[in-house]
């Protein structure tokens, strides 16, 4: 192989590379492709070929290469090649790859000169190789010959501008030293997409082909004509020696010796040839890497943070310790106690933002859903009078009643205090599962150890489910006390007299007209009048108000509660969202020609609370009315006016003591179930949940460890390990590798501007016949050592730590060497050179 700059990259890239697989990630480097640009028979693919140490191009003269050649370099053990259009097939000789890439473009070109944007697609696998993409392009030319078609010259450009425009694309504009720089249509089509000159690096090829006299030494040098990366020659293998199966080793060693025995090459020798040009271009792609470095070591630092979290609990890890398992049931049981309070009583630390849990739960069934169940069964308002009605007729039987009866009072008001009863224990109901819930999200932490989460759940969940029948006696035993003595004489209870002045029967809550609630609604409405949005409702005591945003600027409208009540919607069959409307008793339009409007949340909580909150402004939900109006009979309605009084009279006193009993069971539900159920629960996982743990059965079978937790902490210690390896690696590349700076800009105006077609500058048709003094002066020109014959190759002429850009000449000047076509680039009017790269700034030469 003859590339060992690419090799001695291979072992850092195959470090990072085993970093990220240990942890079973990929290292995503990127490496940029190299394509390279030039016109017909430059020498573009035996360039290439040096990179890959193989013959498997095809060569001759006139155009050779007539579809681009995508080559991808794969770092692998074994040694073959494979075709996208040939998958499957493993070619081991590479001259059998040579004979398919001609195959494979006479296929869809022809065998007459035709060209073809469609890429061939070859993969190499070799371990001499970095995971590099090369790509060989046709060369620029003019006039079409054979089958290609008369715009030639613009398929071309347009196919070379399609792979070299990316950012991640190195450009070798590869010119041959026996044709005129200035004319390079390499050069000028790289200045199109690099107009900054960051990653065009200028190739010389054919340096041996030069006319006798003549050499390319002020160009090499960067002197006339100067690129920012300035230019590399090379010498490639002639088509002889080719035929003659000249190994690329051999070539190599020719290479050098060339340079090394010309007396104009001779003292920048080491920075040219193909060695130095893979030099060159495997320290682009370090600096390649070493920008890519950051990004993954920063994405391995975040998660090595988010692994110390999880690994601190197995540090000090020791299965042998025969204390261990004593200490950590001990542990976890504790934990499981504290975490549980901690979700009942809230916390500080690790809140749950997402959603509500626990006490957060518990409290909106406390505050919420009971309230509002409670409001539900008495609102009843026709159903109530007819019942009043009937009681106070079965009270008096045959008798005409002339005094309103306190029976039919007390019967009522037993009856309603009865219906308290579904929805306490619905409360309770509400609570045990949200208790039950939060037991399995505190057994979570417990999941290390299957049996003895499975134990502490069963335990606490049955310990849970006894104190649940106890806190029902005990609510019920509450509403049993209250149906044994109706006290009249209560403080808020309004009396007899009181009763028989009110006239108002739907009164409203007397509060100000404060805030109840805020938040965003979907109003639904039918999409001819507008359709379903979202507004920013603001409920009060009086109103209800929607405005554009919470910014509250612009009012939608603002509609009274005066008699209006609630409803539920049926969900639609492709809607997520819960509806629920509100209309109005007297049949008056809500909003504009709306009977009713309804208004969607996005979960059954959101609902619930808003419920809730229409609860407290006094807006009450409906119930169907249609069983009791069917089998209300004729009399009830036509009630006498006495009687009609006595009904008004106990409905205004039942409405009143039902709401002492309403407030007073509101009040004791909640410290109930607190006492009876939530502490006690808090008590008994404090205080006696370890003792029953241990009756339950063997410690050391509760303290066994699942197979899935044992491989999942032997995974997380071997993944938290392996990112501090890998990190470890980073930073040694970090320092072991250097990063070279881009050169500074240099005046390379002498390039055409960009055109489709090649801008031809007049040129002088022989050389001139000697150097000005300009070239070899005391100032720019670098040393020139005696002349040597060329058969004899002398040592580098430069001395450690000297610059041949700035050590004083020790000979005079001779006559010029330069290639015949290269006339001299003066500006008229300009005695001095282009701009000359200063040996103290740092270059890819170097």
């Amino acid at each position: 192989m003859g590339n060992r700059g690419m090799e001695d990259l291979i072992p850092l890239i195959n470090k990072l590379q085993d970093a990220f697989s240990s942890i079973g990630q990929s290292c995503n480097l990127d490496l940029p492709q190299i394509a390279v640009v030039g016109g017909q028979s430059a020498g573009k693919s035996s360039v290439l070929e040096n990179f890959v140490g193989r013959d498997f191009l095809p060569r001759g003269s006139g155009i050779v290469t007539r579809r681009p050649l995508i080559l991808q370099l794969v770092n692998n053990k074994a040694e073959y090649a494979e075709f996208l259009h040939c998958k499957g097939r493993k070619f081991v000789d590479f001259d059998e790859v040579r004979q398919e890439i001609e195959a494979e473009t006479d296929r869809i070109t022809g065998s007459n000169k035709g060209i073809s944007p469609i890429p061939i697609n070859l993969r190499v696998y070799s371990p001499h190789v970095l995971n590099l993409t090369l790509i060989d392009l046709p060369g620029m030319t003019k006039v079409a010959v054979g089958d290609q078609p008369p715009d030639i010259e613009h398929q071309i450009r347009d196919m070379i501008l399609q792979f070299i425009t990316r950012e991640s694309c190195l450009i070798l504009a590869v010119t041959p030293a026996n044709t005129d720089l200035a004319n390079s249509d390499a050069l000028k089509v790289a200045k199109e997409v690099d107009p900054q000159g960051l990653r065009t690096i200028g190739v010389i090829t054919k340096l041996d082909l030069m006319d006798e006299g003549t050499d390319a030494r002020d160009i090499l040098e960067n002197k006339l004509l100067p690129l920012r990366r300035g230019y590399i020659g090379v010498v490639n293998r002639s088509q002889k020696d080719i035929d003659g199966r000249k190994d690329i080793r051999a070539a190599l060693a020719a290479e050098r010796k060339f340079f090394l025995s010309h007396p104009s090459y001779r003292h920048m020798a080491e920075r040219m040839g193909t060695p130095h040009l893979q030099k060159t271009l495997n320290q682009q792609l370090t600096n390649h890497i070493r920008d890519t470095l950051p990004g993954l070591r920063s994405k391995l630092q975040s998660q090595l943070l988010s692994l110390e979290k999880e690994v601190e609990e197995y540090k000090n890890f020791r299965p042998d310790d025969p204390t261990r398992k004593t200490k950590a049931l001990l542990q976890m049981v504790q934990q499981f106690g504290v975490d549980f309070e901690k979700r009942i009583e809230g916390s500080g630390d690790q809140v749950d933002t997402a959603e509500l849990s626990g006490g957060a739960r518990i409290n909106r069934i406390f505050h919420e859903r009971f309230p509002f169940e409670l409001v539900k069964i008495v609102f009843d308002e026709k159903e109530l009078r007819r019942e009043i009605s009937h009681a106070i007729k079965n009270v008096h039987g045959v008798r005409t009643g002339l005094f309103t009866p306190d029976l039919a009072f007390e019967a009522i008001v037993k009856k309603q205090i009865i219906k308290l009863k579904e929805p306490c224990l619905k409360c309770i109901d509400l609570v045990i599962q949200e208790l039950i819930n939060t037991v399995r999200q505190c057994t979570n932490k417990l999941g290390s150890y299957p049996r003895l989460r499975e134990e502490t759940e069963r335990i606490v969940t049955t310990y849970v489910r006894e104190r649940e029948g106890k806190t029902k006696d005990q609510v019920l035993l509450l509403i049993d006390i209250e149906l044994s003595y109706i006290n009249t004489n209560h403080e808020d209870f309004i009396g007899f007299a009181n009763a028989q002045q009110r006239n108002v029967v739907n009164k409203k809550r007397a509060i100000p007209n404060q805030v109840i609630r805020k938040g965003w609604l979907t109003l639904h409405i039918s999409i001819m009048k507008g359709g379903s949005k979202e507004y920013w409702f603001v409920l009060t005591a009086e109103s209800l108000s929607w405005y554009k945003d919470e910014e509250e600027k612009e009012k939608k409208y603002m509609l009274p509660l005066d008699n209006l009540k609630l409803r539920d919607v049926e969900k639609g069959f492709m809607s997520t969202k819960h509806i629920f409307a509100i209309f109005n008793t007297e049949q008056r339009n809500v909003y504009k020609d709306l009977r009713q409007i309804e208004l969607a949340c996005d979960t059954q909580e959101d609902m619930d609370s808003w419920k809730a909150s229409f609860l407290r402004a006094g807006v009450y939900p409906e119930k169907d009315q249609v069983e009791s109006e069917e089998a209300a009979p004729a009399d009830t309605f036509s009630m006498d006016p006495q009687l009609e009084r006595q009904v008004e009279t106990i409905r205004n006193l039942v409405d009143s003591y039902i709401s002492i009993v309403n407030k007073t069971i509101r009040d004791l539900m909640p410290k109930t179930i607190m006492h009876l159920m939530i502490n006690n629960a808090k008590d008994f996982i404090h205080s006696e949940l370890l003792a029953y743990l241990y009756s339950s059965g063997d410690q050391n079978s509760l303290m066994e460890e699942s197979a899935d937790q044992a491989q999942r902490r032997d995974e997380m210690l071997r993944m938290y390990h392996a990112i501090k390896e890998a990190l470890n690696i980073i930073g040694d590349i970090s320092t072991t590798t250097v990063s070279t700076p881009a050169p500074p800009p240099v005046n390379d105006s002498w390039i055409p501007e960009t055109s489709p077609t090649p801008q031809h500058r007049p040129a002088t048709s022989a050389p001139p016949p000697s150097r000005p003094p300009a070239v070899r002066g005391p100032t720019p020109g670098p040393p020139t050592l005696n002349p040597i014959p060329s058969f004899v190759a002398p040592p580098i002429p430069s001395r450690p730590g000297q610059d041949p850009f700035t050590a004083p000449p020790q000979i005079p000047s001779r006559p010029a060497r330069i290639p015949p076509g290269i006339p001299s680039r003066r500006p008229p009017g300009a005695p001095n050179r282009p701009t000359i790269i200063r040996p103290a700034e740092p270059s890819l030469l170097d």
